[in-house]
């Protein structure tokens, strides 16, 4: 999909050295990747503390009965 964007130079020239990426095509779609990524691992963050265990569950019990 094309797409413009005006994204500062700088900031593309530092990412292309710092990525080792070929193009500006391939930062941006790293870039997107990563932010991606870092979203959903927050989104599982927010988990923590939410979820109830049973104190009591053994998952060895599953590997002894097998």
């Amino acid at each position: 999909m094309a797409t413009n964007l005006e994204i500062d130079e700088n900031l593309i020239k530092e990412a292309l050295k710092l990525g080792g990426h070929p193009t500006k095509d391939a930062v941006v779609e790293e870039a997107l990747r990563e932010y991606v990524q870092l979203r959903k691992q927050l989104k599982i963050l927010e988990l923590f503390g939410m979820i109830e265990y049973d104190d009591d569950y053994d998952y060895k019990q599953h590997y002894r009965s097998g």
